[in-house]
């Protein structure tokens, strides 16, 4: 993430995808419910956090970066067709490259 940002890239510009684990600040922000959530995605002024099962409900950013960290075994299968149709200039995939190639079928 430091990278991005300190390559000129604004922070709202940042979509991170979670298949696994959330990111503590998605934690924490849910803490405050949903709506303060969501809020602050259809604000675009930060990177915004969300985990595979909800981030369909994420509009595109610039950049969209997928943590395959875990999760349930279709977890990355339906994060990463997500992550390349709301990517709108840069799709970033981490993770495990075999799993990853696996879920896609390719060598990526």
């Amino acid at each position: 993430m430091d990278l991005l940002l300190d390559s000129g890239r604004a922070p709202g510009d940042v979509l991170v995808i979670t298949t696994g684990a959330q990111h503590p600040w998605a934690d924490h922000e849910l803490s405050f419910g949903e709506a303060s959530y969501w809020a602050q995605h259809d604000a675009g002024d930060d990177v915004f956090y969300t985990d595979a099962a909800i981030a369909s409900r994420a509009a595109t950013r610039a950049v969209v970066v997928v943590a395959v960290n875990g999760g349930p075994a279709d977890a990355a299968a339906t994060a990463l067709p997500l992550a390349l149709s709301r990517a709108g200039a840069l799709l970033i995939v981490c993770g495990d490259p075999q799993h990853i190639n696996s879920v896609l079928g390719a060598g990526v």
